[in-house]
């Protein structure tokens, strides 16, 4: 741990200057290039940041160094108001205040068992003033340890942490117990024990455990364990059979009424929120849903018993408050930014202050800290330097297109700003996932090749998340396929609409849309002047082959064969003889979502099959990136060799 006198070098702009938000719209950057490779690979100065309950302190993550800390702040003047907590070579999966004085973070790492590289997780608690780190459940806890299931709001330094004590499952505690953690000492109390079979352990707001899911991977069967209070023993309420496609409904929130909660429902099609009666299990009076969208993460009020708001994404990111206050605000608010969007994205457990998140798709923009008391609103830090509020870089839309079979798709497109649109090189770039979306928000990928002069086009094809269930159900079976069919259907919308160049179209994606871009050169290859993989998976039977070693094993691998039911025939590493057009393979050795060997043995097949390296295929292994571009010298990297390749393969 490190701390740090005054501003952070590279973070100056958590200093509170006293700024009113601007209301005029920015401009569209002009055409000339003035901006360079170095500017868009360049970190986020802050990422997610988030109220103490107070208000007065922040804690995020932000860009030191070219490396991505987590920092706490004072939000006023004072001696040693930002802080960097040194967490070692552990990824930084999220963080979350208790009180005003310590906060909670997520942390993995990964290691070896038995010649086997297996991810750890694991909570550390952090005094806000960085004077003491704890790692919670340090000498007992197995592989997974970083499941919070409720954090107090009486201002006490409790929490309750479910966690597992062994790795073997003929084991009990290969099953998450759930204990009571001081996180100022560390010292736990048990609070509930493990029980064969069950995963999934939740709270009420009062901190007692009211739920457990079971899942049994044999029998591919699951229970809902119910207990209306502390007093009372759990006792199963409801079955599933998985093989059936039937499924529990689970409660997102327990509000002060003992026999009701809040829970999120797709019998309609799509996710929606209705009110479930907990002693008879049912659903009662729907109280929201987005037609043709499904429900992402709830606000919940201060006491933790009521939906502040519903937060889902359709072409954008949106949010409903059911908060009156908040409600008003955001209306204040959408009204002063003009044709900017503002989202609040963290409150003081008050609401009288909260962090405001100010751009557009267009720009990264700014967050702000609002005091409603005073009235105030300040600059908390801009997202980039390198891109100032004022300008706006290349125009995002969402549009609409026909697959072959008549499926509506949406997809967002990204166009070179002060270019024609007409007859540009196309960039096709099917996101990861695959169970997952495109929306309009920033995007520094795209926009570095907008304004490298592509068209990009984002395509939320058949199984991607957020448009119902029906259109989800759409990919099962269907990777490779007809969920590749929909990124060639976009190509050719995007030439038909006079917007893309035929004859230079290229595919990038990362994660499944590496795998994608992978598919494409072996099935494809016709359609597309060249590929770029980063990060993608070759081989679907070694990814579920390196899953077996995790909880829900079972219904990972259940889930796959729903997608892919034969695996050797729609994985590209099956096929290095029928590659047809150049790809680029890029992948990081400290990836510990999709093992660099998914990418290193696709280059290695290519090159028995006899394709040329340097001609065929680029394969480039990154010693220190992981799969989310965390480092800024990766990023800086990947980026240089992106734009080599399409110079020589698919020039703007």
């Amino acid at each position: 741990m490190k701390r740090i006198c005054g501003l952070l070098a590279g973070v100056a702009s958590l200093g509170m200057t006293v700024a009113t938000a601007q209301t005029k719209a920015p401009t569209t950057a002009p055409t000339t290039h003035q901006w360079t490779i170095e500017d868009f690979a360049a970190l986020p100065l802050i990422e997610r940041p988030m109220l103490s309950p107070d208000g007065l302190h922040i804690a995020s993550r932000a860009a030191i160094g070219g490396e991505q800390k987590l920092v706490i702040a004072d939000v006023h003047d004072g001696p040693n108001r930002v802080r960097t907590m040194g967490l070692g070579d552990n990824d930084l999966n999220w963080w979350q205040w208790v009180n005003d004085d310590w906060l909670i973070a997520g942390i993995g790492t990964e290691t070896y068992v038995q010649g086997m590289p297996w991810y750890l997780s694991r909570v550390v608690s952090i005094k806000r003033d960085g004077s003491k780190v704890n790692m919670l459940a340090k000498n007992v806890a197995a592989q997974n340890a970083d499941d919070v299931i409720w954090v107090a709001r009486d201002g006490s330094p409790r929490i309750l942490l479910s966690y597992q004590t062994s790795i073997y499952s003929d084991d009990a505690g290969f099953w998450p117990k759930v204990d009571e953690v001081d996180v100022t000492s560390g010292r736990m109390r048990s609070a509930v024990a493990p029980k064969q079979f069950v995963r999934n352990w939740y709270a009420d707001a009062s901190g007692t455990v009211r739920m457990g899911v079971g899942y049994n991977d044999s029998s591919r069967t699951a229970k809902l364990l119910y207990r209306p209070d502390a007093r009372s023993s759990f006792r199963v309420v409801d079955r599933a059979d998985r093989r059936r496609d039937e499924s529990l409904v689970v409660p997102m929130l327990f509000t002060a009424d003992p026999s009701h909660a809040i829970a999120s429902d797709d019998h309609e099609g799509a996710d929606a929120l209705y009110d479930y009666n907990l002693d008879t299990l049912e659903l009662g009076a729907k109280i929201f849903d987005a037609p043709g969208f499904d429900l992402g993460g709830i606000e919940e009020d201060a006491a933790g018993t009521a939906l502040a708001g519903v937060r889902y994404v359709a072409d954008a990111p949106q949010v409903h408050w059911f908060d009156a206050n908040l409600a008003k605000i955001q209306a204040d608010l959408d009204k002063a930014v003009g044709d900017r969007r503002a989202r609040i994205v963290s409150t003081s457990r008050d609401g009288q202050r909260m962090i405001v998140h100010v751009g557009t798709p267009d720009q990264p923009g700014a967050y702000y800290y609002y005091d409603t008391a005073a009235g105030a609103m300040s600059l908390l830090s801009r997202i980039s330097d390198q891109f100032p509020t004022k300008v706006r870089l290349s125009p995002v839309k969402t549009i609409r297109y026909k697959a072959r079979d008549g499926l509506e798709i949406a997809a967002v497109l990204t166009l070179p700003a002060g270019r024609d649109p007409s007859k540009l090189p196309l960039i096709l770039m099917p996101h990861g996932g695959p169970f997952a979306r495109d929306a309009e928000e920033w995007d520094w990928w795209v926009q570095f090749l907008a304004w490298r002069g592509y068209a990009v086009l984002q395509p939320n094809y058949r199984g991607s998340a957020g448009y119902g269930t029906a259109f989800a159900e759409k990919g099962e079976g269907q990777w490779g396929l007809a969920m590749q069919d929909d990124l060639n259907d976009a190509v050719d919308w995007a030439v038909q609409q006079g917007i893309a160049d035929p004859a230079r179209v290229c595919m990038v994606g990362a994660s499944y849309g590496g795998y994608a871009a992978m598919r494409a050169a072996e099935r494809d290859g016709a359609k597309y002047r060249c590929a770029v993989s980063y990060a993608g998976v070759s081989d679907l039977g070694a990814m579920m082959r390196y899953d077996r070693r995790f909880l829900y094993h079972g219904t990972r691998k259940d889930w796959m064969k729903e997608q892919a039911p034969d695996f050797a025939s729609v994985s590209p590493i099956s096929h290095a003889a029928q590659f047809s057009t150049p790809i680029l393979l890029v992948h990081g050795r400290k990836d510990r979502r999709v093992q660099v060997g998914q990418s290193r043995e696709m280059a290695e097949k290519l090159k028995a099959a006899g394709k040329v390296e340097g001609k065929d295929y680029i394969y480039v292994e990154q010693p220190l990136a992981d799969h989310h571009f965390t480092r800024q010298a990766d990023r800086l990297d990947f980026l240089q060799r992106l734009d080599s390749f399409l110079r020589d393969h698919n020039p703007a």
